[in-house]
């Protein structure tokens, strides 16, 4: 049961990059992200620390370009089902950028951000679906704008910018697990 914007179980990481949503209420899309610093390589603190900005830009040559990068998901997915949360779902993360949905732009205003330590090209393990699959029933029994039908990947909202998470996340088998909790 989500309590003021948390999932319990989570652990918590109040990450600086969120603000206000225009509309509270107007949660409607969930988005499905993949993410690994650096590229390729799992485990370690970097994803948090960028989500917390307190990434160190010289620790990895790939980190000079996140400089000054501002950004943040709702939670992270990791490898072992891990779940971390950085912001609460009533406030809004800064994890889509420039996006659209149905036309509609600015996807942060209005969506929940999902972030999956992966590549698109790595297989995500069954302990990823499984953990989405429950936040997402959780989500949607939560919020009733949300519902299977609008839950997306990155590439979906941003195509010409992401892939993520790529043609390695198998909705088939996501979308199966959550009508497994769903019923």
């Amino acid at each position: 049961m989500i309590a003021e914007g948390w999932l319990p179980g989570a652990t918590q990481r109040q990450s600086p990059h969120q603000d206000a949503r225009p509309d509270p209420d107007d949660i409607s899309l969930l988005v499905v992200h993949g993410i690994s610093l650096p590229a390729g390589e799992f485990g370690g603190a970097y994803i948090d620390d960028l989500f917390m900005g307190q990434l160190d830009h010289q620790a990895h040559p790939e980190f000079a370009p996140l400089q000054g990068l501002r950004v943040s998901a709702h939670c992270l997915i990791r490898r072992d089902g891990e779940l971390v949360q950085y912001v609460p779902f009533h406030q809004r993360a800064w994890h889509a950028g420039r996006s659209s949905y149905a036309g509609r732009r600015r996807c942060n205003d209005f969506s929940i951000g999902i972030e999956l330590e992966g590549t698109d090209t790595a297989p995500y393990t069954k302990e990823q679906y499984q953990q989405l699959a429950q936040v997402a029933a959780e989500l949607i029994a939560t919020y009733p704008q949300l519902s299977r039908q609008r839950i997306v990947g990155h590439q979906h909202i941003a195509p010409v910018r992401k892939t993520d998470p790529g043609p390695a996340f198998d909705w088939a088998y996501f979308k199966q697990q959550l009508a497994l909790l769903s019923n």
